[in-house]
C-alpha cells in the first residue's frame, strides 16, 4: 500500500506531498496524526462507553446476541468497550494496515482476541456470509469517522453502505445522531482570512494602494473548512449577528443517504452589520433519549463552560459566505447550510429554499486561483498592514535607485512594494504556473504587468540567465511554515526567556555543511514542561524585525502571544518534568541543534536535569 505524506520544501517553506512506498515506516506518520489526541480525550471516552454499554443493553433486553460492528476502529479502543460493555462479538474494521496491525496487537495484549475480530478492508469492502468477513449483519454500529465538519472523512457514504450491506434493519448506532448548529457573525479578522483586501503603501510619491483584482472580489471562494479553536478567538473579533441555530440532524440508527442536500433556517438578525461568517461546530447523542451527549460548542454556546474538554481532533469551524451581505436588526433572513457527500458550505438567503423553489445551489468552486494557492493563515498574513508596514519600512532603508530586486517567495507582494519604493528592476520567482496566473492578475489590476518580471522557476533551478547576468542588491525570503502548530490556538506558558539558537545571515551563501548549536537553558517558572518551540525572527534591519513566533515578551505567569499567523515548530519531549516536584531554584534543559542547509532538516536533542531525558 502507497500513502501520500507530507513534506516541508526547505527552500520554499511551502508543502509537498510525496509517494511512499510499502516499505515507509509510518510509525512517526501515525504518531503526528490524532490518534494520540482522541485517545487522551476524556469526555469522549466515557460518552461513547456510556453509549456503547446502553447499546449492548437495549439488544440484550430483546433477547438477541450483541453483534457489533466498528468501522475505522482504529487503536480498537472502542471495540473494546463493547466487549467490556458485555457485548458477544465485535468486528473491527481498520483500512489502514500499520493501524490495523497495531490494533490486532492492541487487542491480543488486552485478551479480547477471542471475541474482537479485526478486518483490515475498507467497509465498503466487508463480505457478510457462511465464507465472507462476517457471518451475519450486525446489529450494534459503532463508529467514529468525524471530523472537525462532521462528514468531511467520508461518514455519510459509509453508513450508507454499512446500514443497505452490514447491519441488521432496526439496529442500534453509538453515536446515535448528530446535530450540526451555526451562528452568523461579522468579523473583518476572519473575513481577512478569505479575501484580499486592498494593501497600503507609503512612498516618496504618496500613498500607493495595492488593489484586488475583480476575480479575487467576485470569487465564492473554496468550500474547504477552517477549523479552529473558537474558544482561543477572542470575542471582541467578531460581532454575533445571530442566535445559535439548529441546522440539521442525522440519525445514524437509520438508513443515511450521501445525497446532496440544504436546509434552511429563518432568523431575525440580533444586529445590524456585514454577514461575513458562519461559525459552526456539532454534537453526538450517543442514545436515542439525548442524555449522552457530547458537544463540540464553544463556551459562549455551551451549556457548562467550566466543563469544556480540550480537543485537538474535534475543533470548530470557520466557513466563509460567498459574499459579504449587508443585514439589518430584526429584518427576516434564513441561512441555509448545504451539503454533499463530503463538505458543507452555507449561504445567505430572503426566503426558504422551501418556499421560492430554488435549485439547490452547487457547491462554490475558487475561479480565482488564490484560495486553491493561499491557506487561511496567508491571507491573514498579507492582509496584515503593519507586516507590510515592517517589510516596507525595511525596504526603505536598503533600497537605492539602481536597485535590482529578487523576491523569492511564491505568492508574494513584496514585489510590488519594491517597485513602489523605487527599484530600478524587479524580478520575482513564482515555482507553479498557477501562482505564476495569479500574481500576473494582481500585478494586472495595478497597472504592474510591465513592471515586474517573473520567472517560472523553482528556486533552487535559478541560473544567472534567469537573471539576466545582474547582480542583486536584495533577496527577500519571507517567513513561511515549519512544522502544523499554530500556538495562538493552544493556552500554553512558557518556562523560560526566549533564547537565541542559531543565526542565519542571508547576505551570505548558505553553508554546504550542517549548523550545530550546543547550550543550556534555565526553567524560570514551575510547571509542566511539555516540549521546546522554535520559531524564526527575520531582521529586516537593524531596527526592524518581524517574528514568527512570539510577538512580544511573556507576561509574568508566562501566559505568550503568539503570531496568528504562522505556525511554530515544536519538539515534544518523551516524557515530562513532574509537575508536583517544587523547583528549588532555575533548573537547566540542555539542548543540542543540528541544521541540515541543504534539505532543510533540523535535528533537536533535550536533557532536562535528571527527569527528562532522550527526549526529541
Amino acid at each position: 500500500m502507497k500513502i501520500f505524506c507530507g513534506r516541508a520544501n526547505p527552500t520554499t517553506g511551502s508543502v509537498e506531498w510525496l509517494e511512499e512506498d510499502e516499505h515507509y515506516d509510518y510509525h512517526q506518520e501515525i504518531a503526528r496524526s490524532s490518534y494520540a489526541d482522541m485517545l487522551h480525550d476524556k469526555d469522549r471516552n466515557i460518552k461513547y462507553y456510556q453509549g456503547i454499554r446502553a447499546a449492548v443493553s437495549r439488544v440484550k433486553d430483546r433477547g438477541q446476541k450483541a453483534l457489533v460492528l466498528d468501522i475505522g476502529t482504529g487503536t480498537g479502543l472502542l471495540s473494546m468497550m463493547a466487549v467490556t460493555a458485555g457485548a458477544d462479538f465485535c468486528y473491527a474494521i481498520e483500512v489502514f494496515k500499520p493501524m490495523a496491525d497495531a490494533a490486532v496487537k492492541i487487542v491480543e495484549k488486552n485478551g479480547f482476541s477471542d471475541k474482537i475480530k479485526v478486518i483490515n478492508k475498507h467497509s465498503t469492502e466487508v463480505t457478510v456470509g457462511p465464507d465472507g468477513d462476517m457471518p451475519c449483519r450486525a446489529n450494534i454500529l459503532i463508529t467514529e469517522l468525524f471530523d472537525t465538519e462532521l462528514i468531511g472523512e467520508g461518514a455519510l457514504p459509509s453508513y450508507e453502505h454499512a446500514h443497505r450491506h452490514l447491519m441488521q434493519e432496526d439496529c442500534e448506532a453509538v453515536p446515535h445522531r448528530a446535530t450540526i448548529y451555526a451562528q452568523l457573525v461579522e468579523s473583518r479578522r476572519m473575513w481577512s482570512w478569505n479575501k484580499l483586501f486592498p494593501i497600503r503603501v507609503q512612498t516618496s510619491l504618496g500613498e500607493q494602494v495595492i488593489v484586488p483584482p475583480s476575480e479575487l472580489e467576485r470569487c465564492p471562494g473554496a468550500p474547504s473548512v477552517y477549523d479552529i479553536q473558537l474558544n482561543q478567538v477572542s470575542p471582541t473579533d467578531f460581532t454575533v449577528l445571530s442566535d445559535v441555530l439548529p441546522m440539521f440532524s442525522v440519525d445514524f440508527s437509520k438508513q443515511v443517504s450521501s445525497s446532496a442536500a440544504c436546509y434552511g433556517r429563518q432568523f431575525e438578525p440580533l444586529a445590524s452589520g456585514q454577514a461575513q461568517v458562519v461559525l459552526s461546530w456539532w454534537d453526538i447523542e450517543m442514545d436515542p433519549e439525548g442524555k449522552i451527549k457530547c458537544t463540540m460548542a464553544p463556551f459562549w454556546a455551551h451549556t457548562d463552560p467550566q466543563e469544556l474538554q480540550w480537543r485537538d481532533h474535534w475543533m470548530q469551524c470557520v466557513y466563509f459566505l460567498p459574499q459579504e451581505e449587508p443585514v439589518v436588526q430584526g429584518s427576516a433572513l434564513c441561512l441555509v447550510a448545504h451539503h454533499d457527500d463530503y463538505c458543507v458550505w452555507y449561504s445567505l438567503q430572503r426566503t426558504s429554499p422551501q418556499k421560492n423553489g430554488r435549485i439547490h445551489p452547487a457547491r462554490p468552486v475558487c475561479d480565482c486561483q488564490a484560495h486553491l494557492l493561499w491557506n487561511r493563515p496567508r491571507f491573514g498574513e498579507i492582509n496584515d498592514q503593519h507586516r507590510t508596514d515592517q517589510y516596507a519600512q525595511a525596504l526603505r532603508t536598503v533600497l537605492k535607485p539602481d536597485s535590482v530586486c529578487l523576491c523569492v517567495s511564491d505568492g508574494s507582494l513584496l514585489s510590488m512594494l519594491a517597485h513602489y519604493l523605487g527599484a530600478e528592476q524587479v524580478l520575482t520567482i513564482e515555482s507553479s504556473a498557477a501562482s505564476h496566473r495569479l500574481m500576473k492578475k494582481i500585478f494586472k489590476a495595478n497597472h504592474l504587468e510591465d513592471k515586474i518580471n517573473v520567472i517560472e522557476k523553482r528556486p533552487e533551478l535559478l541560473t544567472s540567465a534567469d537573471l539576466e547576468g545582474k547582480k542583486h542588491a536584495l533577496d527577500f525570503r519571507e517567513s513561511k511554515e515549519a512544522e502544523p502548530h499554530p500556538l495562538w490556538e493552544y493556552p500554553c506558558r512558557s518556562l523560560s526567556k526566549p533564547q537565541q539558537i542559531l543565526t542565519f545571515d542571508f547576505r551570505q551563501p548558505v553553508p554546504p555543511q550542517s549548523v550545530r548549536a550546543e547550550g543550556s537553558i534555565e526553567l524560570r517558572r514551575p510547571g509542566r514542561s511539555h516540549g521546546a518551540v522554535l520559531w524564526m525572527e527575520y531582521h529586516l534591519t537593524p531596527d526592524s524585525t518581524i517574528s514568527t513566533g512570539l510577538l512580544k515578551p511573556a507576561e509574568d505567569k508566562g501566559y505568550c502571544c503568539w503570531n496568528p499567523h504562522c505556525k511554530q515548530a515544536v519538539y515534544f519531549f518523551s516524557t515530562m518534568l513532574d509537575p508536583r516536584a517544587p523547583l528549588g531554584g532555575p533548573q537547566t534543559v540542555s539542548y543540542t541543534v543540528e541544521f541540515q542547509p541543504l534539505t532543510g532538516d533540523v535535528t533537536m536533542d533535550f536533557t532536562l536535569s535528571d527527569t527528562l531525558s532522550d527526549g526529541r
